[in-house]
């Protein structure tokens, strides 16, 4: 048996779709034509995105001012004063139509007269030929947006942080996230910027707080060195410089403090970790030297030489010449050299007795 039902209990297009699941579109003459106008304008972008504007320049606008024979097209001054914008505005969505048809997207100029639509590419392929910023077409304005393309990001985002570095600033002193990323940034560049690494040293250098800390950080670095290449070299480099065989007790205990340092965490401190590996392996390297009679002699040796040597250096550097023209000689330094004359003598007294007795 079938209801009727009365005129104010017939369902709307909405009921009848919470009803069944489907939309049922409401009946055109129930919608106003501004309404429809927008909605399919709307579509429109929708499915096209900027390639709806760019048509509407590059079907009316004719660079230069001067339009063909016969043409209604316009100067870009002309179609911005129209349009209530700037030329360069206009002249933005030229060139990308231009781009694009030299890529053989969209027609080309000549093909396209005021009023006549054409088919258009989707939306999403639109940022790949218009920006909105004058930067973009300017040397660095390329470099930025080949840039961006590299880490896949949308080129307007890159220039438009380019174009306000007091906003970047911001960022950097209030974000740690964007400091981070800031400072990973910065060592990327200054691996192919030999100005910028100076720049940074010299600033660093000026500063004390952080000058102190790169001490710091290079000494950790230096003694984490020191471990790796005992354990991945199997090698030891003994106080008095001599490189020999490390034994397997030694390299294992250093294998074990560099795993612990390479799990640590970017945001443990690594110092301290550093230190103790580097105090321990320090500690087994004499206690090899030590251990090994023939080895002993040899690093004493090589310790002796090393400071006769620095001995030898620092004499050959003094400056008698000057002394003596300048009348700077005074008793204390005859004493000391005569005291050192006398050390030297005994000391060369003492090693030839040892040669002669060997």
């Amino acid at each position: 048996m079938t209801t009727s039902l009365a005129p104010s209990e017939t369902p709307s297009p909405v009921d009848s779709a919470l009803d069944t699941g489907e939309w049922v579109e409401p009946a055109a003459q129930a919608v106003a034509e501004a309404v429809v106008r927008d909605a399919r304008e709307f579509g429109v972008y929708a499915r096209t995105g900027g390639w709806t504007f760019a048509l509407k320049v590059a079907r009316s606008v004719r660079p230069g001012g001067q339009a063909a024979e016969g043409s209604e097209k316009v100067s870009a001054k002309a179609f911005a004063e129209l349009a209530g914008c700037s030329p360069e505005r206009v002249m933005r969505y030229y060139k990308a139509w231009d781009m694009a048809a030299d890529d053989g997207l969209v027609p080309q100029f000549e093909a396209l007269v005021p009023g006549e639509d054409v088919e258009l590419p989707e939306a999403d392929v639109w940022l790949s030929y218009y920006s909105s910023r004058n930067s973009a077409t300017s040397v660095r304005g390329h470099a930025i947006t080949a840039a961006a393309e590299a880490e896949g990001i949308k080129a307007t985002k890159a220039l438009e942080v380019a174009e306000n570095p007091t906003a970047l600033r911001a960022a950097i002193l209030a974000d740690p996230g964007t400091a981070e990323a800031a400072r990973g940034a910065l060592l990327d560049r200054m691996k192919e910027d030999p100005a910028l690494q100076t720049e940074m040293a010299r600033a660093i250098a000026r500063t004390g707080d952080l000058k102190k800390a790169v001490a710091h950080e290079a000494k950790a670095a230096d003694r984490i060195e020191y471990v790796r290449q005992i354990a991945e070299g199997g090698r030891i480099r003994t106080p008095a410089g001599q490189t020999v065989e490390a034994p397997a007790e030694l390299r294992a205990e250093a294998e074990r403090h560099l795993t612990l340092i390479d799990e640590l965490d970017d945001s443990e401190e690594a110092g301290e970790w550093a230190g103790e590996a580097y105090d321990t392996v320090r500690t087994m390297v004499a206690r090899t030297v030590e251990a090994d009679p023939a080895l002993r002699v040899q690093e004493r040796r090589a310790k002796f030489y090393n400071s006769l040597q620095k001995a030898t250096k620092v004499f050959e550097e003094l400056t008698l010449d000057e002394v003596l023209e300048e009348d700077v000689v005074e008793d204390d330094m005859l004493q000391r050299l005569e005291a050192l004359q006398e050390a030297i003598g005994a000391c060369i007294s003492a090693l030839r007795k040892a040669t002669t007795a060997s």
